[in-house]
């Protein structure tokens, strides 16, 4: 709904109104044009300690969506809860062929939404390599909320994306994908702004090891004790604790605004294991999201930090809301990659 690894995603289907996205969170094939840049983390040999289990997920092609809330009606306290899967399928969207078909004898209001039949449901399903036995895991980081629900459960539907010509509907209008709930209250869907979701056969969350990150204000002379000299004006400085480790974030400023933000995980050794950068260079309306303890409440928490994943070193994300694109979440770890969180950001 990645709170978003994330910008919130608000779809008023009547008024085809834009997208309030989430981050985070959480992580996937991004589409943007223009890519905020993240640099490469940095470690040492002594690393962020990964979570042990004995479970093993397979990573490859691994792919994390975020929850897209949908207002099908004039009511935006009734809303529906949809996963689009339309990043990571290939070829044409599979539109039911009566559909595309009545498609000029059919009234906007019955365009809008509909389920897939049975031979598009399948198309959809092995399109993404999925079966009617594997299951969805939605992950709730906020609340430490685990849901599973059988794929063979849940309704294949079709939802026409805001930023599509009405006048002009084709299989790439509509956002394909699978309803989790409908007419949830604002108290209901609110939870779904802090979650992730996978579809497969194992659950490869990790439960009860994320947190929000909570700052305060930090000496400013960690600019210089545990970032390197950069051509930016330094600003502000802030801290945050995570187990046996301290978070240290530092703005740069370029004609008094924060263009990058850098961050550096130090463990209780005082040794830098970590660290990364965050910048708004080269994005398109790409901006920084508030931070917890400075200037967000607890209503409007963005970064949080953890073990998310098993088998897998601690995660950070929820720095950037992307105007174009998706978020990602990134491993306090050189060897891992982020994971693009699949929000059907489009324009």
């Amino acid at each position: 709904m990645i709170n978003t690894l994330m910008p919130r995603k608000i779809m008023n289907i009547k008024t085809a109104a834009a997208l309030l996205f989430f981050q985070l969170v959480i992580v996937s094939c991004q589409k943007e044009e223009k890519k905020t840049a993240v640099t490469e983390t940095k470690t040492t040999i002594d690393s962020v300690k990964t979570t042990k289990t004995e479970e093993k997920i397979d990573y490859t092609n691994f792919n994390i969506f975020s929850l897209s809330i949908i207002s099908s009606t004039e009511k935006d306290s009734d809303m529906d809860i949809f996963i689009s899967v339309s990043d990571i399928y290939k070829g044409e969207q599979p539109i039911p062929v009566a559909i595309l078909k009545n498609q000029k004898q059919m009234t906007y209001e019955e365009l809008q939404h509909f389920e897939l039949d049975a031979p598009s449901r399948k198309k959809l399903l092995d399109g993404i390599h999925l079966t009617e036995n594997d299951s969805l895991y939605i992950y709730e980081y906020g609340s430490n909320k685990l849901q599973k629900m059988a794929v063979s459960k849940l309704k294949a539907v079709a939802y026409l994306s805001p930023y599509s010509d009405s006048e002009d509907l084709d299989p790439d209008s509509y956002m394909m994908g699978f309803q989790v709930a409908t007419h949830q209250k604002t108290t209901d869907y609110d939870r779904y702004n802090n979650a992730i979701a996978y579809f497969g056969n194992k659950n490869p969350f990790v439960e009860n090891k994320m947190k929000a990150v909570k700052w305060q204000k930090a000496n400013a002379d960690i600019s210089k004790k545990y970032f390197s000299p950069s051509k930016l004006a330094p600003g502000k400085s802030y801290q945050a604790q995570y187990e046996n480790m301290t978070y240290y974030l530092q703005d740069y400023l370029e004609e008094g605004n924060t263009v990058e933000r850098k961050l550096a995980v130090i463990n209780d050794h005082k040794e830098k294991i970590a660290e990364k950068t965050f910048s708004l260079a080269g994005s398109d309306g790409g901006e920084f999201l508030p931070l917890y303890g400075i200037d967000a409440d607890e209503a409007n928490i963005f970064q949080f930090t953890g073990h998310l994943f098993k088998g897998k070193p601690a995660v950070i994300f929820g720095f950037i809301a992307q105007s174009f694109g998706c978020p990602s979440i990134s491993f306090l770890d050189k060897k891992e990659k982020d994971f693009p969180i699949n929000c059907d950001n489009r324009h």
